[in-house]
Order: structure tokens, then C-alpha cells, then sequence
């Protein structure tokens, strides 16, 4: 049954009347047990190094767009994996200056065993956006200041050997990559002269523009045919409507007639034709034949006074028709010959443009190549250059820099709890320890205590409570003894003082 919490201090104090002794002993155990745990807790000693981070030097805008700087995020996180790398921790554990000259002759055991402690007390904190700062813990002070100092100025060497290695392998990968896309370029480019040496059949536009040329021409050529056979089919359908040949009288009206025929046919083909034209040629001809015939016909008149003669003669319109078929056949030849050629020319340039096209997807690839890879190798060559400013930039470095903003200070004073902290709650804890142990057993003891826990438990009424009585023997003995802890108690805090001053004076 839980006894009510108002009669909790009354209980605890007639536990504390009955238990003097026990309660003296556990509050002089706990208080002096608490000052040994001020004694013997380990005091550590912390120092750091601050470090600035120089990001906005004027080198920065002067070099922007020219030279990379390196960048680094999350500095402090990045420090601490610096320093944890092994070649610092080993350089750091066998430092002379720092640990002596003992330091130099660790055998492996004992290096591991340094680096492992190093690792474990380094402490790396950010502190704003700019600073962060290097820190360690030793129970040596002197070793605290030494190795925190030591462990600034190993990073700021190693973080300067990275940048320097960092931009110097990224300058030589850049420049290799140059020099191989050098050597594809100038390959790019002897295969496109190549091809373009080799191929000579032009362009996609002198190939349309010729090929319509030629079907332009052929077309014309069979419009012309068609005229040329309308024409022989009329010329054909009028010779098959006039004689061969005339019968005439061969007297002289008759040829004055026929040569008035012929010289108006003369006169008007003379219109349209040069006098070496075959038909005025034959006109020509034919009249000087007429003229020739007349002029003996005349003679023969003068010396025959018969009646005169008539004769078959060449029918003169039959053999301008014939002369004129034969003509536009033979110009109907000539253009099925000139269509035939066209025809050829046309399927060479139909092949031609066939070629034409295979080769355009033949240089657009090349082009394509040569064109990527000549960007591509533009780029790395200005990258190139950018990386050599920001090689030379770290080796001066001119770069991101770390500098100590302020060094490692002396310890005068351990981190953590201190001796008089230890010593101001002993007291007040050898105090709370008996009292909140009788409190907890109160709470827990199945006794009954008060009439109300029967009263409200159990249901039961209470009719009468008995008090305590005590004898004035019993009274005078439990007054001595009262007297008796009260003067232990001030005994025990007279020597806890005691101790504890002496000890904060440096007596022991």
C-alpha cells in the first residue's frame, strides 16, 4: 500500500530519528566519495588553432573566367579527413619537436598506438563560414598545446601539397586529352580531304539544275518530233495528190509561164532562206533549165513553122513535196538522235545523283566528326590554359589558402568538471543521497504507516490511533544521541572542508 505523499516528509523524518547512525554514515560515504571522485577524475587539457579560410583575395576577381581556384565545401569535415589520413597522423606521431626525441625511434606497436590517439582526441569544429579550428585533448597540457600547434601546421602543408598535386594532375590529364584529340582532328581532316578528292561529281544543286537542263531538252526535242511527223504526214498527204509529171506544150508562153511559177517561188523562199538553201538552189536550177529550153524553143520557132511539140516534164510542186518530205524525215532523224542522247545523258545523271547522295551521307558523318572533335579540342585548349593559371595559381599559391588566424594557446585551465565542482556537490549530495534512500524505502515498504491507507485500501474504519510513547530514559538517551550525530556531522563536514581547501591551495 503507497503511502499519501503528505505524509511522506513526517515518515521520512522518524526514520531519519530512528536511522541517525546510518544516516551519518552513508552522507560521510557519499561526500567523501565524491570528493575522491574529484581526486582521481582525469583533467583534459584542450588547445586549438584557428584557421582562416581566404577565399576572397584579389587574385579572385582579377583571375575570374581565366583560372579555377580549388573550392572546398563543408571545410571542417574536410580538415578532419585530412588529418585523419595516415601519412599526417604518422608525421604528426613522430615529430621530434612535438613529443621528443623518443618519437623518432617508435617501433610499430607504439606508433599505432599514438596514431589511434591522436585520431581519437583531435576535435575539428566549423565556426562561421570562414574559420574552423583544430583542436586536442591530452591530460598533458603541455602535449595539448604542442601537438595542436603540430596538427595546424600539417594541415595547412598537406591541404597546400594537395592543391598543388590536384592541379597539376588535372593540367596534365587536360593536356593529354589535347594531344589526343589533336591526332582525331588532323585524322577528320585527311579523311574529308580524301573523300572530297576522290569524289568530283559536284554538288546536289549543279546535279538538279542539270538534270532539269537535260529534261527541259528532251522535252523540247519531242515536241519537235511531233511537230516534224505532223508535217510528214501532210507533206506525205499532199504528195499522194499531185502527178509526177506535166504534159505541155513547149511553146514559148508556156515556159514564160512556168519560169514566172518558179521566180515567185524563188522570190518567196528567198524571204525566209539564204540563197545556198537547197530548195533556191534547185529553183535556181530549174529556171535557168527553163530559160535555156524557151530560148531554143524560140530558136526552133524561127526555123520550124510546124505545129509545136508537147513533152512529159518533171511536175515542179511533186518535187518541192518530195524535196520538202525528205527533208523532215531527215530532221526527224536527226531529232530521235538528239532524244536518244538526252535519254542517256539524263540516266548518267540519274546515277550521278545516286552517287551524289551517298556521298552526302558520307561527308555529313565526316563533317560531323570533324566538326565535334574541333570543338571538342577547342574547349581542352582553352581549359588547358586555364588550368596551367591555376596550376602556377596554387604553386604561388595565390589560390584558396588557409591561414592560422590564431595559434594554439597554452592551457591553464582543463575543460570539463572541475575539482571545486566536485567539492561543492559532495556536500549537498551526501545529504540527498540518505534522505532520497529512506524516501524510496518508505514508498516501497509494505508496513502500514497511516490510517488512511486502511481507510482507503481496505474499506476498514478506523476507530483509534495509538500514539508513541517514550520513557524519559528513552527520550534522555535518544538526546545524547542526537547530540552525538549532530557533533560527527559537523566533524565530517569540518574535515570534507578541510580537505577540500587544502587541496584547492595545492597543499596535496
Amino acid at each position: 500500500m503507497a503511502l499519501p505523499l503528505i505524509k511522506l516528509p513526517s515518515e521520512v523524518l522518524r526514520e531519519v530519528r530512528a536511522r541517525k547512525w546510518l544516516v551519518l554514515l552513508a552522507f560521510a560515504i557519499v561526500s567523501f566519495g565524491v570528493l575522491a571522485a574529484g581526486f582521481l577524475w582525469p583533467y583534459r587539457y584542450s588547445s586549438e588553432v584557428v584557421i582562416y579560410v581566404d577565399d576572397e583575395n584579389i587574385i579572385r576577381p582579377l583571375m575570374e573566367g581565366s583560372a579555377v581556384t580549388t573550392e572546398i565545401n563543408e571545410r571542417a569535415s574536410a580538415a578532419q579527413e585530412l588529418l585523419w589520413s595516415r601519412g599526417v597522423m604518422e608525421r604528426v606521431a613522430e615529430d621530434v619537436d612535438t613529443f621528443g626525441p623518443e618519437a623518432a625511434d617508435l617501433d610499430p606497436e607504439q606508433l599505432e598506438s599514438r596514431v589511434n590517439r591522436l585520431r581519437g582526441n583531435l576535435r575539428v569544429r566549423a565556426r562561421g563560414d570562414s574559420y574552423f579550428s583544430i583542436g586536442f585533448v591530452s591530460q598533458s597540457p603541455i602535449e595539448a598545446y604542442r601537438v595542436s600547434q603540430r596538427l595546424g601546421q600539417a594541415f595547412i602543408e598537406e591541404s597546400a601539397s594537395r592543391k598543388r598535386a590536384e592541379s597539376r594532375s588535372a593540367y596534365e590529364f587536360i593536356d593529354s586529352q589535347v594531344k589526343s584529340y589533336e591526332g582525331q582532328l588532323a585524322g577528320s581532316e585527311a579523311r574529308l580531304k580524301q573523300f572530297l578528292s576522290e569524289n568530283v561529281d559536284g554538288t546536289e544543286g549543279e546535279a538538279n539544275n542539270k538534270m532539269a537542263n537535260l529534261r527541259g531538252n528532251l522535252e523540247q526535242a519531242e515536241l519537235q518530233k511531233q511537230e516534224m511527223e505532223t508535217r510528214v504526214a501532210s507533206l506525205e498527204q499532199q504528195l499522194s495528190s499531185v502527178n509526177a509529171t506535166l504534159r505541155q506544150e513547149q511553146t514559148q508562153d508556156e515556159y514564160q509561164q512556168r519560169i514566172s511559177a518558179l521566180q515567185r517561188q524563188l522570190d518567196a523562199l528567198r524571204l525566209r532562206y539564204h540563197d545556198s538553201y537547197p530548195d533556191i538552189v534547185i529553183l535556181q536550177e530549174q529556171i535557168a533549165e527553163l530559160r535555156r529550153q524557151r530560148n531554143r524553143a524560140m530558136a526552133n520557132a524561127q526555123n520550124d513553122t510546124r505545129a509545136p511539140r508537147s513533152e512529159q516534164t518533171v511536175n515542179p510542186l511533186y518535187k518541192e513535196l518530195s524535196t520538202s518530205l525528205a527533208q523532215a524525215r531527215t530532221e526527224i532523224e536527226t531529232i530521235n538522235t538528239r532524244i536518244r542522247s538526252l535519254k542517256g545523258l539524263i540516266d548518267q545523271q540519274a546515277n550521278r545523283m545516286e552517287r551524289i547522295q551517298a556521298n552526302k551521307a558520307e561527308y555529313s558523318k565526316l563533317t560531323r566528326d570533324m566538326d565535334v572533335n574541333r570543338q571538342i579540342y577547342n574547349d581542352l585548349l582553352k581549359r588547358r590554359e586555364k588550368a596551367r593559371v591555376s596550376m602556377h595559381l596554387d604553386i604561388e599559391g595565390q589560390g584558396l589558402n588557409y591561414r592560422i588566424n590564431e595559434t594554439a594557446r597554452f592551457p591553464l585551465r582543463p575543460e570539463g568538471p572541475q575539482f571545486e565542482q566536485f567539492a561543492m556537490a559532495g556536500l549537498f549530495l551526501g545529504l540527498l543521497a540518505p534522505l532520497g534512500a529512506i524516501a524510496g524505502l518508505v514508498q516501497i515498504d509494505p508496513r502500514v504507516r497511516a490510517k488512511s491507507q486502511l481507510e482507503d485500501d481496505i474499506n476498514l474504519p478506523v476507530l483509534i490511533e495509538i500514539p508513541n510513547v517514550r520513557t524519559p530514559f528513552e527520550m534522555r538517551r535518544d538526546r545524547r544521541v542526537t547530540v552525538t550525530v549532530i557533533l560527527g556531522c559537523i566533524l565530517i563536514v569540518a574535515a570534507y572542508i578541510g580537505i577540500a581547501v587544502a587541496s584547492v591551495m595545492g597543499v596535496f
